[in-house]
């Protein structure tokens, strides 16, 4: 039986393995490193954020943001509107001109914006968000404002940002 790690050793092993990681580490599998309860887990990520370490929850788990091979120019935000049921087909879109969903946001009549960290870039990445938000039966953030969210999309080439939006324009998800 693996060692249960303490404190700040279990901390410093949670930066370790999230640095050496090229995809996201649910909370599971790094309670079961560490020897620990996930609770443990979540509490330890909450004090390396509060520590300025850039991790991220995402909906496959932890990740933490490292400077890419691949520098990321260009940042923008686009406000969509559709039913949940196309939310597959939009991502499909953003991801197959080479972009990257960095988050859903929602402007919330009580709570104002709410962000969630998406940091989908793949196909596979879409299919395994849809079908988590399916397997726990959870609603997507636009259905609790008729549908209309924005993104943050992000490329190394502004061209696929202008690409991505000319053809979610025409499929009719862009709000203008």
């Amino acid at each position: 039986m693996t060692k249960k790690l303490t404190g700040k050793a279990r901390r410093e092993s949670l930066l370790t393995w999230l640095q050496n990681s090229q995809t996201p580490l649910t909370g599971t599998e790094l309670a079961e490193k560490a020897n620990v309860s996930r609770q443990a887990i979540v509490q330890d990520i909450s004090l390396l954020k509060a520590h300025n370490h850039p991790i991220i929850a995402t909906s496959n788990g932890y990740l933490y943001m490292k400077a890419e091979k691949e520098k990321v120019d260009f940042r923008r935000v686009i406000a969509c509107k559709h039913d949940g049921k196309d939310t597959r087909e939009e991502l499909y879109t953003i991801v197959d001109y080479g972009a990257t969903v960095e988050d859903v946001i929602i402007e919330h009549p009580i709570y104002g914006d709410l962000k969630a960290s998406l940091m989908i870039n793949s196909r596979i990445d879409v299919d395994q968000f849809v079908q988590k938000i399916e397997e726990k039966n959870a609603p997507y953030l636009l259905e609790l404002t008729d549908g209309i969210h924005n993104h943050t999309i992000v490329a190394n080439e502004e061209r696929k940002l202008d690409q991505a939006y000319e053809a979610l324009k025409e499929k009719g998800f862009i709000v203008e």
